[in-house]
Formats: C-alpha cells, sequence, structure tokens
C-alpha cells in the first residue's frame, strides 16, 4: 500500500523553509545591528539588541511575547505571523514611521511597569 504524500510538497517545503530563514535573518539584523547603531542618534531609550526583541515580539504580540510564543529563543518558536508582523514593526522603527518610545512605552505596561 503506498502512503500519501506529504503535504506541503517537498518544494513547497523549502521554499517555505527559505522564507523563514530570511525572516530570521531580517529579523536578527533589525535587531542587533540597525536599531541598536542608531539608538543614540534618535535618542531612544533602549540600545541592547534583546530590548528590541522585547519591544517588537511585544508589539506584534498585543502582550508580552512570552505569553504569546511558547519557549525560546522567541524568534524561533513565533509563528511566521508573529515574526512578519515583529520585522515590519522594525522596519517601519528604522525608517523613523513608527515611534519606539511609544512601543517601549506599550511594551512595559504589557509588564505592569512604568513607561519612560
Amino acid at each position: 500500500m503506498r502512503s500519501a504524500p506529504s503535504w506541503p510538497p517537498r518544494q513547497l517545503r523549502r521554499t517555505l523553509s527559505e522564507a523563514r530563514q530570511a525572516l530570521e535573518q531580517r529579523w536578527l539584523e533589525l535587531t542587533r545591528t540597525l536599531l541598536p547603531g542608531i539608538a543614540r542618534e534618535r535618542g531612544w531609550p533602549v540600545n541592547l539588541d534583546h530590548c528590541f526583541q522585547r519591544i517588537l515580539l511585544d508589539h506584534a504580540c498585543g502582550s508580552c511575547w512570552y505569553e504569546a510564543i511558547a519557549g525560546r529563543p522567541a524568534y524561533r518558536k513565533a509563528s511566521d505571523e508573529q515574526l512578519a508582523a515583529a520585522v515590519d514593526a522594525g522596519e517601519q522603527v528604522l525608517s523613523g514611521t513608527l515611534d519606539l518610545k511609544r512601543l517601549n512605552r506599550e511594551s512595559l505596561r504589557h509588564r505592569g511597569k512604568r513607561g519612560r
């Protein structure tokens, strides 16, 4: 008896895997290099990679990321949709169309802390 072909097909799985890899690479570039690199000149209250990751993932999840994403590292455990939303927010912060200070205050409020 022949087994049914697995879904998605191998080629599509490879393409999806490549897309996810690209998304993760952009995430790391944004949060480890690009955003920390401009933090001081923009007067942001954070400059460490894990702070940018917290802020962007919280924004994408609408709550503390660890309430929506099971496991660590969060970017690897996040759904494609969650990570894409976090990357998109990072791109907007980088371009100046989304206010990082506001997102940080929002993130801190999710955690029961006062936003600066």
